[in-house]
This record gives C-alpha cells, sequence and structure tokens, in this order.
C-alpha cells in the first residue's frame, strides 16, 4: 500500500473506534460513479454508500441545491417554521402519494419514529391495551443499530451484549405469509418488514407474499410497516420496491437516498390518520426537517418525480443480473435481486465476500461483503452499460485472482 493511504489508515485506526471494517482505500475526491483516492487510484463505485448515492456522487442539480442554500439559510430549529420545510413535506408527500410527511435525520431515526407513531396509534386508535402492543417483524432483519432496533435484530454481531432488549416484538420467517398471518394477535399494531432485505444478502420474498400480508393487515386493521431506506428512492427499478408487487402500505420509512448522499435526510410517510396521532412535543428532531435538508430533499424529489432514473435502474438492472448470471458457477453460488440491486453469493469452495472485495478494488472496483460470503452490490443509478460490464469484468478476474 502507497504511504499515503497507509498515514491515513493508521491514523483511523489509532484514533477512531473500531466499529467499521473498511476495504484498505483511501477516497479524496469523486464524480458520478467514480471515486479517487489520494494515491490518484481510480475507482468505479459499486456500493453508492449503501444505496445513499443513487444519483452518484456529487450530482450537479443537488450539489447546486446545497450550495443555494448553505448561502441563504442552514438551521432554524423546529422552533420556528423555514421556506423550505413545507415544500418539501408537500412534494415529497405527492411523489410518494401519502398525506403526510415525518421528517428526521438518519434511517435509524426514521424506523424507531415509525415504531413509536405505530405504538401511540394502537393505544389510542385501535384500543390496544396499554403497554401491549406489539409489532411483527421478520427474521434476517435489518432496520438500525439503535438499542431498539437491535432488540429485534437476529445477527449477533448487531445484537449481542446491548441487553437489556426493549419488548414488544414478534419475529417471524421473512416471505412466510402464513407465518404473519399466525402471529396476528388482538394486541398486535403493525407488520414492520423490509420489502427486499439489504443487509441480509438482497433477499426477495417469494411471489405474493406482500398482497397476503396486506390482506392480513387489512382484515385485522394492523398497519403495514414497509422499511424502503435501502430498496426505495429507484433503486430496484420502481419508486418503492413495494411497487412490484402493486401493494400500497401505511407508513414508509424513507432514508440514504432521500439526502443525495449529501447531507443525512430521513422521513416517515404516510397515512394523515396515523402519523397525526402525534401532537406538539411529542416527537421531534432538532435538525429534522431543518433548510439544508429540505432544499436537497426537494432536488431529489425533482429528480425522481421525472422518472428517469426509474427507468435506468430497470433497464440497467436487467443487463447487471444478466452479466452476473453468466458468472454462476465460475465461483458464484447465486445472485438475487432487482433493478441496480443484486445479492452475489460466493461459492463456499472460492474466496470469501472480504477476499473477493479486495481482488475486484485491485481490478479498480469497489463492492463491499455482507455477511461472509455475499457481495451487495449497488452501483450509483448514474452508471453507464459500458461500466457496468467493465465491473462485471473486473469481478471475473477477481473470482479468478
Amino acid at each position: 500500500m502507497a504511504t499515503v493511504s497507509g498515514d491515513y489508515i493508521t491514523r483511523d485506526e489509532q484514533w477512531g473506534a473500531h466499529n467499521y471494517h473498511p476495504l484498505p482505500v483511501v477516497i479524496s475526491e469523486a464524480e458520478g460513479a467514480w471515486v479517487t483516492d489520494v494515491d490518484g487510484n481510480r475507482y468505479l463505485d459499486f456500493l453508492s454508500g449503501y444505496s445513499a448515492l443513487n444519483f452518484g456522487h456529487r450530482h450537479p442539480d443537488l450539489i447546486r441545491a446545497a450550495h443555494e442554500q448553505l448561502d441563504r439559510l442552514t438551521l432554524t430549529s423546529r422552533a420556528f417554521h423555514n421556506d423550505q420545510f413545507g415544500l418539501f413535506c408537500e412534494e415529497l408527500a405527492t411523489l410518494t402519494g401519502t398525506e403526510m410527511v415525518l421528517t428526521m435525520n438518519t434511517g435509524a431515526e426514521a424506523v424507531e419514529s415509525a415504531i413509536k407513531v405505530a405504538r401511540k396509534w394502537a393505544y389510542e386508535v385501535k384500543g390496544v391495551e396499554f403497554d401491549s402492543a406489539e409489532i411483527i417483524v421478520a427474521a434476517g432483519n435489518f432496520h438500525g443499530r439503535t438499542t431498539t432496533i437491535v432488540s429485534f435484530s437476529d445477527d449477533p454481531v448487531a445484537h449481542d451484549n446491548y441487553g437489556p432488549f426493549t419488548p414488544g416484538f414478534v419475529t417471524v420467517p421473512y416471505g412466510d405469509a402464513d407465518a404473519v398471518r399466525a402471529a396476528i394477535g388482538p394486541n398486535t399494531a403493525a407488520v414492520l418488514m423490509e420489502p427486499i432485505q439489504g443487509e441480509a444478502g438482497v433477499i426477495v420474498p417469494p411471489e405474493g407474499f406482500w398482497a397476503s400480508v396486506r390482506e392480513a393487515c387489512d382484515e385485522n386493521n394492523v398497519l403495514m410497516i414497509a422499511d424502503e431506506i435501502q430498496s426505495g428512492l429507484a433503486r430496484t427499478g420502481e419508486l418503492f420496491a413495494l411497487d412490484h408487487e402493486g401493494v400500497r402500505a401505511d407508513l414508509y420509512t424513507l432514508g440514504k437516498a432521500l439526502g443525495g448522499g449529501i447531507v443525512p435526510v430521513s422521513a416517515v410517510v404516510g397515512r394523515r390518520d396515523v402519523l397525526g396521532v402525534l401532537k406538539p412535543g411529542q416527537h421531534g428532531s432538532t435538525f429534522g426537517g431543518y433548510p439544508v435538508a429540505c432544499a436537497v430533499g426537494r432536488a431529489v424529489v425533482e429528480l425522481l418525480d421525472k422518472g428517469d432514473f426509474q427507468e435506468r435502474s430497470a433497464e440497467l438492472g436487467a443487463h447487471l443480473h444478466q452479466r452476473l448470471n453468466d458468472l454462476t458457477g465460475l465461483g458464484i453460488a447465486a445472485v438475487r435481486g432487482r433493478g441496480l440491486w443484486a445479492g452475489v453469493d460466493i461459492d463456499p469452495t472460492n474466496k470469501t465476500g472480504r477476499e473477493v472485495s479486495m481482488a475486484l478494488r485491485d481490478q479498480g472496483v469497489l463492492c463491499k461483503e455482507t455477511h461472509e460470503r455475499t457481495l451487495r452490490i449497488a452501483p450509483p443509478l448514474v452508471i453507464t452499460r459500458e461500466e457496468i460490464d467493465h465491473a462485471i469484468d473486473a469481478l471475473a478476474a477477481a473470482l479468478k485472482a
């Protein structure tokens, strides 16, 4: 490794908490689908900040919106109105076909907020006995890393040694509609799941699963909450991954790409009669809905409103999956996903996911493993067909290296 990168990495390891295990590359510049490290090496980004960079690095429309807002107003807190907040909420609700928006900052905050809202709705509207509300979740889930969220994680790395844990969650197998229906009881407030599980390895549920869950929720007066933080905002070829099933949720949690890779922006969007249970002082965030976030979020909404990124993801995603499936048997055991999003299982007789990621880095492509033997591929939606081919050729070489 070059000395310059080594110096940065040594400093990171000495002064930063070791809660991540990044690849040994130090990025200093980026544009579109490409990044450059401190030693001048150029790499194709095949991860997009876990879908936070759906529109690529430094998309000019988003950078322009951020600059213009930084020159005018950055923060008011929610003690006062600002001239961006209402416009952002209106435009995001219109884009998503929802009725109300609760703004927050990070994806985990959005999920925490949705949990709080679902419980409050259960007590005040549905009539569930106080402190008895239950939320049905899926095995293999990932919704964030707060104490409450890891309470219902079954990943030992995310869960272990953070107790005592928050009660009130019932776990069922992902993709098993009968198990969801069987778990619903009089105290069930909501079903909270990812339409496609990201951290688990881009797991797509069986066809008809979400329609069955929607039906069970409707029959039992239970809220359906879709965590679209990774899967949403054009990643899979539709605005929401749930749209592929023709199903609507009562609440959606959004984050990552909503901030354009510039600022952390998240939101819960959905029904007015559900989000409307919140009254002044009952929930909030100093930075939630702050002017810079709203300005960037509005620019993101404008990009998505045209539909071009959804079309690119669908068209280029089909090509990506075809190329990946061509590698099955050449070191790849399985490929899953939708649009420009794929989980690639490395053959157990081949390398680990980390080893393949390192070999890919040496080929000029940046990707990252999830768990031990799965690559999570999520290139920026601005990527070209030729760049996809370049990355898949590099993956083939990395598997052989």
